[in-house]
């Protein structure tokens, strides 16, 4: 997995976005407006997506691109399609 994607740039984000969770939690501890805490929710939301769209793209230029270099297309396709529905899902 190392292999399609920059790990240090995804643990760093990851970082980050650990970070806005906790903060949210605090957020709800100390009564901070709805508003302001679904902004934060939002923020975080966003990042994590950024976070699977990084991988997702990882995936295709790498793991997809040597299956189907491999000789494997089908089955690579199916396996890609499956990555797709994960990520798509809300």
């Amino acid at each position: 997995m190392k292999q399609c994607m920059d790990s240090d740039n995804l643990h760093r984000r990851l970082k980050k976005i650990i970070g806005q969770v906790k903060a949210i939690d605090r957020m709800i501890d100390e009564d901070i407006p709805c508003e302001d805490v679904l902004m934060q929710i939002n923020a975080s939301k966003s990042a994590l997506h950024k976070v699977g769209k990084i991988v997702l793209e990882g995936h295709l230029s790498h793991c997809v691109k040597e299956g189907i270099k491999s000789g494997n297309s089908d089955k690579t396709i199916k396996d890609f399609a499956k990555a797709v529905d994960y990520y798509s899902r809300l």
